[in-house]
């Protein structure tokens, strides 16, 4: 993987360049290496800080979804080389039922609610989302993992809202099981 990205013009905010670079010659490294010390969390959980005239936000998002489904079809390879692929399937499809529960709550219920005044993700939104993921898992509904990674909510405070961080984890563990299947 490159490095080297797009940049915004100089009156523009992207990614701090030096921080993505450093971030990407690590996952390299680990990757190439196959350092237990980095893994595919490392990469979902990532942020830089930003600059004038830096990278362009978007194509270094992209490069890190691309460099998290390389992480997990590494990890994947690796379990059905050291156990086969009769019980990596059996733990992806507990992972996935372990998933699916959650989804089987009622709409309103999905999720923690937002304290008062916190920022919060529209339960009518995440539950819309939620729905498309019942469809994929129970039948097979064609849906990409970039469908869940682009998702985008309506902002809400309190407890009219999901909290952002439970919704956030949950849609990255769900991101992980669908991109582990080639």
């Amino acid at each position: 993987m490159s490095t080297s990205f797009e940049r915004v013009s100089r009156f523009s905010v992207g990614y701090d360049m030096r921080e993505v670079d450093e971030f990407l010659s690590r996952a390299r490294t680990a990757y190439e290496g196959r350092d237990p010390a980095f893994s595919g969390g490392d990469i979902t959980a990532a942020s830089f800080g930003t600059e004038r005239g830096g990278y362009d936000m978007r194509v270094v998002d992209e490069a890190l979804d691309r460099l998290s489904d390389a992480f997990a079809l590494q990890a994947r390879d690796d379990a059905v080389a050291e156990h086969g692929e009769e019980t990596w399937v059996a733990q992806l499809t507990e992972r996935a039922e372990v998933l699916k529960e959650r989804l089987e709550r009622p709409a309103g219920d999905r999720f923690s609610p937002a304290a008062q005044g916190e920022p919060a993700y529209d339960k009518g939104d995440v539950d819309a989302l939620c729905d498309q993921l019942v469809a994929y898992f129970t039948d097979g509904h064609p849906m990409s993992v970039d469908d869940v990674r682009r998702a985008a909510f309506s902002r809400r405070r309190g407890p009219d809202g999901y909290r952002e961080a439970v919704v956030d984890v949950y849609l990255d563990h769900v991101a992980d099981v669908m991109a582990s299947v080639p």
